[in-house]
């Protein structure tokens, strides 16, 4: 197939599909990168990334000056043992990068077009869902699917709904463009605190898989990721009082939020992959002026305005002159 590199084609049982990629707290994309670690799962295919992804700079490793890799988008299967009362199998699709977001679709199309052959049973996305709530605070677990009825045979497992609003990128798209092509499917949203979109979350990683376990019938060890929640738990009460703020001891208002978003940006760094983003966005809206709405709400999500403000005004002062 055009595009795809197929390694081997492994017989499956109408498998569900995961997906997932990087985004707030790399929610999703540290909970699907578990699951293919400690299931364990075989990767089986690739999308071949030049049709999506392109360069947007030089790496440099030990003053050496080189061309990066382009992001990897890879699928994996797994097969549920004999016996198991779920008879379904799991494929997983990991990206390390969203697309640019004008092939944004066409990508979602590759994925499918791939998994043609499948008769998938259930497709799950995975991501994070930033609430007033403080690091220390067992998070919940929203869902939204893409029927009536789905949603109904899901609140046996006793989570959330979430009635309005919408998942950002590709961990959103994805679902609303398989249900057009007549796939079923649900989102499962992981809390994490407003003012730590930029860090890692074990603790919502653990509570997503642990839904997950449930839903598929698979056994995973989760142990280590308690012991990360700790140490990250730690580590911002740690950071909390070098900046002297005490932690919250319950959820948090605005005011407060914004105060402490715009401490920790300060100090701590973007996650590459969101990085990778706002500089495909940069791009997109020096062709298209259009496109700098959604720039500026991508960093304003992030709280790093400030830090790329020249940048983003300076595409208007561009297109005043080439109007000149």
């Amino acid at each position: 197939m055009e595009g795809i590199n197929f390694l081997k084609k492994p017989r499956l049982k109408n498998p569900n599909l995961i997906v997932a990629w990087p985004g707030m707290g790399e929610v999703a994309f540290k909970a699907a990168s578990y699951l293919v670690e400690h299931l364990p799962a075989e990767e089986f295919a690739q999308i071949l990334p030049h049709d999506f992804f392109y360069f947007t700079g030089s790496v440099v490793k030990g003053g050496i000056i080189d061309i990066p890799e382009l992001p990897s988008g890879k699928f994996y299967f797994y097969k549920n043992p004999a016996g198991k009362s779920n008879k379904n199998d799991l494929i997983i699709f990991l990206s390390n990068a969203q697309p640019d977001l004008a092939k944004a679709e066409a990508y979602c199309a590759k994925i499918l077009s791939a998994l043609k052959g499948y008769k998938l049973n259930r497709i799950i996305g995975l991501a994070a869902m930033p609430m007033a709530i403080d690091h220390a605070q067992a998070p919940n677990i929203w869902f939204a699917s893409t029927s009536k009825e789905l949603n109904d045979g899901l609140k046996q497992f006793n989570l959330n709904l979430l009635q309005e609003g919408q998942v950002s990128g590709m961990n959103g798209l994805f679902l609303g463009t398989a249900k057009k092509e007549g796939y079923q499917g649900f989102c499962l949203l992981g809390e994490i605190p407003l003012y730590t979109i930029q860090i890692e979350n074990p603790k919502t990683v653990h509570a997503i898989l642990k839904v997950l376990s449930k839903m598929l019938n698979i056994s995973l060890g989760l142990s280590g990721l308690i012991e990360q929640s700790h140490k990250m738990e730690d580590e911002i009460n740690k950071l909390l009082e070098y900046l002297k703020l005490a932690p919250p001891a319950g959820p948090i208002g605005e005011e407060d939020i914004e105060k402490i978003k715009k401490t920790l940006s300060q100090i701590t760094k973007l996650p590459q992959s969101i990085k990778e983003r706002l500089e495909q966005l940069f791009d997109l809206a020096k062709r298209d002026l259009s496109k700098a709405n959604e720039l500026k709400s991508e960093l304003d999500k992030w709280n790093v305005y400030k830090e790329y403000e020249d940048r983003f005004l300076d595409l208007f002062k561009k297109q005043k002159e080439n109007d000149n």
